[in-house]
């Protein structure tokens, strides 16, 4: 699927969807925000309404779904119920498993990489996620590290929302490369 994406589902973790929103847009990435209902406003998991700039049936109308490359991207925040309840959107896991099959990148962050990303073939990928969450993980033959953020190719994952402006910058250095993401740090005072 062509372009940059975050999915946000009921229950989403807030500051681990807006701190790499920021980073990604202050660096040129036009992500698009998708609720994965009919209605635009999503509830994060600490009761704070975020709007999207579409819902899932107008980014499954308007989205690009051929000639994905390594620059695009799905992009999913943590958080529970959310990062569950994006598992169970059975049309969007089936996009994210093309969209990955096809080159395109993933990247998640908390429960997300457990919850979302084990429904990759990811056997010998190195990957993170909130502490808890890692036997999903390593039952797919992951390999699982306590590092705030991993990237192994196309899949880049976080380990929680403390992490979430260094999750944002390394997706950032993926998609635009390594200075842009200096001078957005450097922007932010990191």
């Amino acid at each position: 699927m062509k372009g940059a994406y975050i999915f946000f589902a009921n229950g989403f973790e807030e500051t681990e969807a807006i701190a790499p929103i920021d980073v990604l847009r202050r660096g040129g990435v036009n992500l698009k925000i998708v609720s994965i209902y009919d209605d635009k406003t999503v509830m994060g998991s600490h009761n704070i309404p975020m709007g999207a700039d579409m819902t899932f049936g107008e980014f499954l109308e308007t989205a690009i779904l051929e000639g994905t490359s390594a620059e695009d991207l799905m992009l999913f925040p943590g958080g529970l119920p959310g990062s569950s309840n994006l598992a169970e959107c059975g049309r969007l896991m089936d996009l994210m498993q093309k969209h990955y099959a096809e080159g395109g990148t993933v990247a998640a962050i908390c429960a997300a990489p457990s919850l979302v990303l084990s429904q990759l073939p990811v056997e010998g990928k190195t990957m993170t996620c909130y502490d808890g969450f890692e036997q999903a993980l390593i039952e797919k033959g992951a390999k699982y590290t306590k590092d705030g953020v991993a990237k192994d190719g196309n899949i880049i994952t976080g380990r929680g929302a403390g992490h979430a402006i260094t999750f944002g910058l390394t997706i950032l250095a993926h998609l635009k490369g390594q200075e842009t993401a200096d001078k957005v740090a450097a922007s932010i005072m990191l």
